[in-house]
């Protein structure tokens, strides 16, 4: 058995970029039964309107056009004919009242990294870019609280923060394109919520447009106040169904003095789940991320990315990560921690990194499987949380039931959290073979108690199979909150609640 603080290999990490040369997306409208409801089509007049408010920052060319209109994984495209461009509050105030006056649909996107539709148009709503919206308003670094416009890039912010002893209290693999506004709309989890939780917890206050053009101010920067409903809990994964949010407040952590990354090789996913355990055990405190990839990720990430594993092959790998404020006391748990692990034979081989560039090598890894499923062919995704014990498990079935349509399926995710990310690679967009996964996924999951999405949200592929995860009541109490919200229903028609 092999243990050993090897010199990984530099390479760069390049977060979701695309791959312009492939094939024409096919329309969502062509692609999916979904039928287009009785919104005003966007007119020459419409558009002097936003001309009035945005100036230039109104986007109608067609190739301009594209990236607004097709999502990521580029499995879907819309067919809007205009993307706005607002660099304030005020100015998607104006634009909401004047597309609630004319009913006209919105989308409301971010840095468009989605992996479930959310924002991408369907038909021809109006594309609301927030990019443009990406001014830091203050930082506390006593209180450790960061108030900023929406569309900041989380990266950017993160490397604001590390330069005041603080750190974003989320972390993705899109961190180079996403927006923070997208990521509260999503209530995305990433690689740390095992640490430091949830945006429910972490985000103090927001703003928040509504449909009508109304400015709802739910800005706090106290982490204590109980006065009435925490109305801005309904925003937070609400995928700007319910309103577009154009700022918030968000509790930051110190950011860890010491930082170190393990990465070692199980041979079964039971090895895996018991190396989670003691890592709790033995880490404890310092504990801030335990990630896991099966074989199938390493391969993909190796053949289109050139990444060095710096172990052994294994049937399973799992990827550890400490953060605190020690680097001796850190060093010596780790170390304790190895040689449990060692002696009980839960690991066949491991590496530990400590300098800057090997932990980033490492993340690489397990941060890029997503960029590397791309370029092996359409890619369908699932984001599901599962009772650990049963987590592996569906990819098993689902490779089953997929070998004869699908070049691979592959199985990753947060093993800290329960949350199991499941890609099947098609050679090209498939009807038959997403009838072999859908709803086979959703109801595999459903009947071990587990939900359809954990982090992605339902977006525009998921929002039909939402009955898997919560109950008709339940459902009816968000379609009722909708209709108060939104009462035309302009705001990302067709995500989120079903359609049927």
């Amino acid at each position: 058995m092999l243990l050993s603080r090897r010199l990984l290999q530099t390479q760069s990490v390049r977060v979701f970029a695309r791959d312009s040369s492939s094939s024409v997306v096919p329309l969502t409208s062509a692609h999916y039964p979904v039928k287009r409801h009785d919104f005003a089509r966007v007119t020459e007049l419409d558009l002097q309107e936003f001309r009035s408010i945005l100036g230039d920052r109104v986007v109608t060319n067609a190739s301009e056009l594209e990236s607004y209109n097709t999502d990521w994984l580029r499995n879907l495209r819309g067919q809007s004919t205009v993307a706005l461009r607002p660099k304030t509050t005020d100015e998607v105030s104006r634009i909401l009242a004047h597309c609630s006056k004319r009913r006209i649909a919105v989308v409301p996107q971010g840095g468009n990294t989605g992996l479930v539709g959310g924002s991408n148009p369907v038909f021809d709503e109006v594309v609301l870019s927030l990019s443009l919206m990406n001014e830091v308003i203050s930082v506390d670094e006593v209180a450790g609280t960061l108030v900023c416009q929406s569309g900041c890039v989380l990266e950017s912010l993160d490397a604001m923060l590390a330069k005041r002893g603080l750190m974003m209290p989320l972390d993705l693999g899109a961190k180079g394109s996403c927006q923070i506004g997208g990521n509260l709309s999503t209530n995305a989890g990433g690689l740390r919520l095992m640490r430091y939780g949830s945006l429910h917890g972490s985000i103090l206050g927001i703003e928040v447009v509504l449909s009508d053009g109304k400015v709802l101010d739910l800005m706090s920067t106290l982490r204590k106040d109980n006065t009435g409903y925490d109305l801005k809990q309904l925003f937070i994964g609400a995928e700007g169904t319910l309103g577009v949010v154009t700022a918030i407040s968000v509790l930051t952590p110190p950011r860890p003095k010491a930082v170190n990354v393990a990465f070692v090789g199980c041979s079964s996913f039971e090895a895996v789940r018991q190396t989670y355990l003691m890592a709790k055990r033995f880490l404890g405190e310092i504990l801030s991320a335990v990630e896991f990839m099966d074989a199938a990720s390493m391969q993909l990430v190796e053949k289109h990315l050139a990444l060095h594993n710096p172990i052994s092959p294994q049937p399973f790998y799992v990827l550890a990560e400490t953060s605190g404020s020690s680097d001796a006391h850190d060093k010596m748990k780790l170390d304790t921690f190895f040689e449990y692990i060692m002696k009980e034979n839960l690991i066949n081989d491991g590496s530990i990194a400590t300098d800057y560039t090997k932990l980033r090598n490492m993340w690489a890894l397990r941060e890029r499987i997503t960029e590397a499923l791309t370029r092996e062919g359409v890619t369908y995704k699932y984001d599901v949380s599962l009772p650990m014990a049963v987590m592996y498990d569906l990819v098993m079935e689902t490779r089953q039931r997929c070998v004869s349509m699908a070049k691979c399926t592959v199985g990753y995710g947060h093993i800290g959290d329960g949350n199991l990310h499941l890609n099947i690679v098609g050679e090209t967009h498939s009807k038959q073979l997403l009838q072999l996964i859908e709803p086979f996924v959703f109801e595999w999951t459903a009947r071990h108690r587990g939900s359809i999405s954990a982090e992605h949200g339902l977006g525009f592929k998921k929002a039909d199979y939402i009955y898997y995860s919560k109950s008709k009541e339940a459902v009816n109490v968000m379609k009722s909150l909708k209709q108060l919200f939104d009462p035309q229903g302009i705001l990302n028609p067709y995500k989120t609640l079903p359609q049927q």
